[in-house]
């Protein structure tokens, strides 16, 4: 059975290729990516790298041709990857892909006011409805996205959120690519959701203990309102839109947190893995004060 993962070269997919890699014949993988000659190395090995590019659609038929199993990792183009996603189903389709596996994001359906909630919940519908065999993984946050947080909470000794009281379980992108490759591997996850967490729920007050503890000083949690946060995210740099953007995404994973949209706690990267997840404490020993 032919694999294929797309968006081979960024983090995700290319984590998930290799441990699919060590479990099958390089010439049973396929990779797709915008920039083939960042696999190399998957190409040295004897894996098929293809040029495939979102955007494009033309492209993706081609690409996708003689898989039948496809892990479809979701764009980075948020204004545009529902149609992206829409097109490479039907693309898939269209290439005799029988099953896609697809990233998605905790509870995304309406209201959840998470930026990136509308498009996931738009690609679920669209695989629901393609007659093709589907997987829907809902991964949490990554835990790896708190490293900056958390270096910045420790080297200012506060931990500045509009989270509110709500809770999330983030999650290490190694156990996403795990739980991905285990799934693109495998047979009988047709037609199943699973929800992708770390094992243990922080709080706002949760994580600043857990900072203070990593960084071996004093941080203290400071809850603002929606505006107030964005605010002290873009700084002086008010007119900069591209910021201004990237802050209002930030602040509506906060909204969408504590609106309890992001409180999932599985255990599902221990059934579907074999092992633990790795924890937020395992993620943040980077920072860790050395003692």
């Amino acid at each position: 059975m032919k694999l294929v993962i797309t968006g081979a070269s960024g983090q995700l997919a290319r984590r998930a290729a290799e441990l699919v890699l060590a479990a099958v014949d390089a010439r049973d993988l396929i990779l797709t990516t915008r920039t083939p000659p960042a696999l190399a190395s998957f190409a040295e090995r004897g894996v098929s790298v293809r040029h495939a590019d979102f955007a494009d659609p033309r492209s993706l038929r081609a690409a996708f041709a003689g898989g039948e199993r496809l892990l479809l990792v979701s764009a980075t183009d948020l204004r545009e990857r529902t149609a992206q996603h829409e097109a490479a189903i039907d693309a898939a389709k269209a290439a005799g892909v029988r099953h896609v596996i697809y990233t998605s994001g905790l509870k995304p359906e309406p209201p959840n006011p998470a930026v990136v909630a509308p498009s996931h919940h738009a690609t679920e519908q669209a695989l629901k409805h393609s007659g093709l065999g589907w997987t829907i993984l809902r991964n949490s946050l990554y835990a790896d996205y708190q490293l900056p947080e958390a270096k910045r909470a420790i080297e200012t000794g506060e931990l500045v959120h509009n989270r509110g009281r709500g809770v999330t379980a983030y999650v290490a992108r190694e156990d996403c690519a795990a739980v991905a490759a285990v799934v693109l591997l495998e047979g009988g996850h047709e037609n199943a959701v699973y929800e992708i967490t770390g094992s243990e729920a922080f709080s706002a007050d949760d994580l600043a203990a857990l900072y203070a503890e990593v960084g071996g000083r004093a941080v203290r949690a400071r809850a603002l309102d929606d505006a107030a946060f964005v605010a002290t995210l873009v700084g002086d740099a008010k007119g900069d839109d591209h910021l201004h953007y990237g802050a209002e995404l930030v602040a509506s994973f906060g909204r969408s947190i504590r609106e309890g949209y992001m409180a999932g706690c599985t255990d599902a990267v221990a059934t579907l893995t074999g092992r633990a997840p790795l924890t937020l404490r395992q993620v943040l020993a980077p920072l860790e004060r050395k003692r």
